[in-house]
């Protein structure tokens, strides 16, 4: 079955214990759903940095940068687009960019 990477953009972190855990409450009852689709449920991820061609690197990933990731199976786009709209990445005000990943081999 074919795999997808959702990357997450934006978002916002919980501001008190309290919403941490209800926030992963949130996930994991997402990812329960989705039973063995899930094939990573990925990490959220630190401030990221970019690097230039000449191997200048700067702080930040550009315009929108990633807050996250997971990787899904999905039968295909319609599949992987009912699947991502469920997640609390979405309700948590951020974007989820959804991409085929293309298996080489």
């Amino acid at each position: 079955m074919p795999r997808y990477l959702l990357v997450y953009h934006g978002g916002s972190m919980p501001e008190t214990e309290e919403a941490g855990q209800k926030s992963m409450q949130a996930w994991m009852a997402w990812f329960g759903t989705l039973g063995s689709s899930v094939v990573d449920g990925g990490n959220p991820v630190g401030m990221s940095k970019t690097m230039h061609a000449g191997g200048k690197v700067t702080d930040g990933g550009g315009a929108n940068p990633v807050s996250g990731y997971s990787v899904l199976e999905a039968k295909d786009d319609a599949d992987i687009a009912s699947k991502a709209k469920g997640c609390p990445h979405l309700a948590e005000g951020g974007t989820i960019e959804i991409a085929p990943i293309v298996e080489m081999g």
